[in-house]
C-alpha cells in the first residue's frame, strides 16, 4: 500500500515517537516494580531531574549530542532507539495496511515491541502485558471481522496448548525448562489475534527466526552454552506481527 493524503496514516506516525518514549520507560520500569505512569525522569548518572524541554523525543537527545545537559554523561541509545523502532513500525503498518486498520497494527507493534525488548533484557514476558493482549486481540477480531471470533477463540486456546505442550514435552526430554509460561501467554495472544489459521505461520516465523539469530551469533563468534536460556519472545513477537500484518503463510 502507498502512501496518501489520507490522515489516517499521518496521525500514528507523528504520535509513534512519543508512543516510543513512553515505551521505553515501561520496558526498563516494568521488570523493576517501579512506577511506570508517575515515576518522575531522571538521568541516570547524576540523578538530576528532567523537564519538559529534556523529554521531546529524538529531538532533545541530539540537540544534546546523546549527552545529560547537566552532567555531561553519555545517554546512551535505549531511547532514541526505542522511539525509532516505533516510528518504524508506524511506518510499516502505513504501508502495509488500509487505513482502518493502521491504528490497530500500530498498537499491536508498539505492545510487541515492549515485550521483545523486555524479554531480550530480562528473559521474562510480564503477565501484565501478555494476558490483557490476549483479550485485545479478541475484541480487534470482534471489531473488524465478528464472524471469525469462534475462529480467533480457538486460535488462543490451541496457541497456549501447542507452546504449552512442546515446553513440556521439552522439560521432561531435556530436563530443564525451555519455553517459560510468557511464551505460552505470548502464543496464546498470537492466536487471538490471527486465529488457528495463522498461528502455524507465527510458530514457523519465530522458529526460523530464532535458527537465524542462532545462526548469526555462530558466526560472529558467540556460540550459545546449551544450557543457557534464550529468549524466545522476540521470535514469537515478530512471527506475530508479520502474520497479522501480511497475512497466514499459504502453502501453494
Amino acid at each position: 500500500m502507498a502512501f496518501n493524503l489520507d490522515p489516517a496514516w499521518l496521525w500514528p506516525l507523528i504520535a509513534a515517537p512519543a508512543i516510543g518514549s513512553f515505551l521505553g520507560v515501561l520496558i526498563l520500569r516494568l521488570p523493576e516494580g517501579d512506577a511506570i505512569a508517575f515515576g518522575r525522569s531522571a538521568c541516570r548518572s547524576c540523578g538530576h531531574g528532567l523537564t519538559a524541554r529534556d523529554l521531546i523525543p529524538l529531538v532533545s537527545w541530539a540537540a544534546s549530542g546523546g549527552r545529560c545537559r547537566h552532567c555531561g554523561a553519555r545517554l546512551g541509545w535505549f531511547y532514541p532507539g526505542i522511539e525509532l523502532l516505533a516510528l518504524g513500525i508506524a511506518i510499516w503498518a502505513a504501508l502495509a495496511l488500509p487505513s482502518g486498520l493502521i491504528w490497530a497494527g500500530c498498537l499491536l507493534g508498539w505492545w510487541l515491541a515492549a515485550l521483545a525488548v523486555i524479554d531480550a533484557r530480562t528473559l521474562t514476558l510480564p503477565d501484565l502485558l501478555t494476558l490483557p493482549l490476549i483479550f485485545l486481540g479478541l475484541a480487534v477480531t470482534y471489531l473488524i471481522v465478528p464472524s471469525q471470533i469462534g475462529h480467533h477463540a480457538a486460535g488462543a486456546v490451541l496457541g497456549f496448548a501447542a507452546i504449552g505442550g512442546i515446553g513440556l514435552l521439552y522439560r521432561r526430554l531435556r530436563g530443564r525448562v525451555g519455553l517459560g509460561g510468557g511464551d505460552v501467554k505470548l502464543a496464546a495472544a498470537a492466536g487471538a489475534w490471527v486465529g488457528w489459521i495463522g498461528l502455524p505461520g507465527v510458530i514457523l516465523i519465530a522458529a526460523l527466526s530464532g535458527l537465524a539469530m542462532a545462526a548469526l551469533l555462530a558466526l560472529l563468534g558467540r556460540r550459545a552454552d546449551p544450557a543457557a536460556r534464550i529468549p524466545f519472545g522476540p521470535h514469537l513477537a515478530f512471527g506475530l506481527w508479520i502474520t497479522w500484518v501480511h497475512g497466514p503463510l499459504v502453502v501453494p
